[in-house]
């Protein structure tokens, strides 16, 4: 019987079975006892998930009516804008509260100074305008970055030795992210970890009367290689020429991550963001603690892909890992996640 008990008798080191269930031998307090039932677990969670947590990003591509599946990424597909309202009701139907947008630049619009970045009726501003007007009380996200639209996929400009130039590139970000607020986005993310680029950037929505934009900084944003199958969403790679490991950050390094983050916060960014996810729980747990300001994660396209991968081999259940991950987020400190699997999630969360 499991309530049969060992405790040393005289000394001897002999053990002699023992019933006695008084305080003095046995704890009074069973931990698994508000485990036992699903109704007393619910009562008695720490960490609550709802799909009120997801931010579901998204990518567009050019055409009409378009739904281009992407090989890397197994359920994810490249969305033409006119399909974007189906997805904006989607999201609104299931309790998602924002959506982020990515663009597939054409190559031909591809330059070493990203003009197409500053275009008002770029891909992404006419994706912006669909979504406001499809969902209008959905937010919306944008990236502010280059790399979208540099013909060598680094997310500045480059000088010729191919090193990425902080402060010019600082300056077009402010613009782009002008660019973006003037489409009726409701946060600007800029993604690009150039030293400074906040600042730049609340400056010039303050300056343009764009006071109630938020801004989420990819504060803590790494040099990581789960960043694969994105590229292959926006169409970058195989055009990164070296790296980018002098602006992102090392993996290897934590408290520079809270310096990055206390930059961010004083040059006006609402909120922060810790990218990747799930291999830098310890950098989001941190960040909260430090500056008790909502932090948000990435959980990026291969930690989805990895999922993905292992549903597909029989190695996990889909719906278990999917929700344990979004859960571990939430755990760390997280106010929110941005994942290619919040639709999916929000779905499984209704049916609970």
């Amino acid at each position: 019987m499991e309530q049969v008990f060992h405790r040393f008798a005289g000394g001897v080191g002999r053990a002699k079975p023992c019933r006695d269930m008084s305080a003095a031998s046995y704890p009074a307090l069973r931990l698994r006892r508000t485990r036992a039932a699903a109704w007393s677990r619910a009562l008695v969670a720490e960490t609550v998930l709802t799909p009120a947590d997801l931010i579901w990003p998204l990518f567009v591509t050019e055409g009409k009516g378009v739904e281009e599946p992407i090989a890397t990424l197994p359920g994810v597909s490249r969305w033409s804008v006119d399909r974007l309202a189906e997805r904006a009701r989607e999201a609104r139907d299931l309790g998602i509260p924002c959506l982020a947008l990515f663009p597939n630049t054409p190559p031909a619009l591809r330059t070493d100074d990203a003009r197409e970045a500053l275009n008002p009726d770029n891909l992404i501003c006419r994706a912006v305008r669909a979504l406001k007007q499809a969902a209008p009380e959905l937010g919306v996200l944008t990236d502010v970055a280059l790399d979208p639209y540099t013909a060598h996929g680094h997310d500045g400009i480059v000088d010729t030795s191919g090193y990425v130039l902080n402060d010019v590139t600082s300056a077009i970000l402010a613009d782009q992210a002008l660019v973006q607020a003037e489409a009726g986005a409701d946060i600007i993310a800029p993604s690009d970890m150039m030293d400074g680029r906040v600042g730049a950037i609340r400056s010039a929505l303050e300056q343009a009367g764009h006071v109630n934009v938020q801004i989420m900084a990819y504060a803590a944003k790494y040099a990581s290689a789960f960043y694969g199958p994105f590229r292959d969403a926006v169409g970058s790679r195989g055009l990164l020429k070296g790296d980018k490991k002098s602006y992102q950050m090392d993996p290897a390094n934590g408290e520079e991550a809270l310096r990055e983050v206390a930059l961010d916060l004083a040059e006006g960014a609402d909120t922060v963001m810790v990218k990747p996810g799930l291999p830098y729980l310890d950098i989001i747990r941190r960040v909260k603690e430090r500056f008790e300001v909502p932090v948000f994660a990435y959980q990026v396209s291969g930690e989805y892909a990895m999922i993905e991968a292992a549903a597909a081999a029989g190695a996990g259940d889909r719906d278990a890992l999917v929700l344990e991950t979004l859960m571990a987020f939430k755990r760390a400190g997280c106010a929110g996640v941005l994942s290619y699997h919040a639709a999916y999630a929000a779905r499984l969360l209704a049916r609970r």
